[in-house]
């Protein structure tokens, strides 16, 4: 590889929820865990608009552990930025929270929020994430924490998830990249979501969902079956300068952590 790791490679995945990671990198989360990668899952925010019974700070308080259980099954750690749910913008205090733990963890690999999607949290959350990968080596940026983490030494690989169902604001389809295979994962992938109990019972109430898991695994299916395999996630890399344009994702997944 042209791009030099880490050793162990180091993969952040970051969203905007609490379950996101899970949903829609779940099962690539953790085959790079697996693999020996050093892998972190962050939200920006607890989730603390998520319910009709309990107040902000305490369903906050139930996704954050909720957050760190997911984590944990798909081999990751876990942080919060707490931002608040449904108010995450793209201005110079989201741009410090994000820089921020971009250096405090140093990542080699970046795996976040499409571009486009359904809801402002999740562009928001994709164009803090990508100011952040150039911010973060820059020495007279400052991020005004109190012990502010070192720069980082590289611009990370960035990919995109998919955006939730595969569509954009028009229903239609998103084509990925490319698809990685997640047929070795995807139970791991689910049990990770199982852990969002508070999640399902929300998304029960205002979406009218009560299929939390099986809509993980028909879509996980579908974008399988768009690569010969029986479970996918798909991904679009951002090759923009001054990312790198090796495809680092899919050489580590087939070729391992180099020696």
């Amino acid at each position: 590889m042209s791009f030099s790791l880490s050793s162990p490679p180091r993969v952040l995945a970051i969203h905007a929820h609490p379950d996101d990671v899970e949903i829609l990198c779940g099962g690539t989360l953790a085959l790079l865990s697996q693999l020996g990668c050093k892998t972190f899952s962050v939200s920006m925010t607890p989730g603390d608009k998520g319910s009709a019974e309990l107040s902000g700070d305490e369903i906050a308080a139930v996704r954050r552990l909720e957050g760190a259980q997911g984590a944990k099954i798909l081999g990751a750690g876990y942080a919060c930025l707490e931002f608040r749910d449904l108010e995450i913008l793209v201005d110079n205090d989201g741009r410090r929270k994000v820089t921020e733990i971009l250096r405090k963890i140093q990542p080699d690999l970046i795996l976040t929020a499409a571009p486009v999607d359904y809801m402002s949290d999740h562009e928001m959350t994709s164009r803090l994430v990508r100011d952040a990968c150039f911010n973060a080596s820059v020495p007279n940026y400052k991020t005004e924490q109190p012990d502010p983490a070192p720069l980082t030494t590289k611009i990370p690989a960035l990919y995109y998830m998919d955006p939730l169902e595969g569509t954009d604001w028009f229903g239609n389809r998103v084509t990925p990249d490319f698809i990685v295979d997640v047929s070795t994962t995807i139970e791991t992938k689910l049990q990770a979501l199982a852990a969002h109990a508070s999640q399902r019972e929300w998304l029960r109430r205002q979406h009218g969902m009560d299929e939390y898991l099986d809509s993980s695994r028909r879509f996980s299916a579908s974008r399988g079956a768009e690569a010969g395999c029986a479970y996918g996630e798909g991904f679009r890399q951002h090759t923009g300068h001054p990312h790198p344009h090796d495809n680092v994702l899919l050489d580590l997944l087939k070729n391992g952590i180099p020696s």
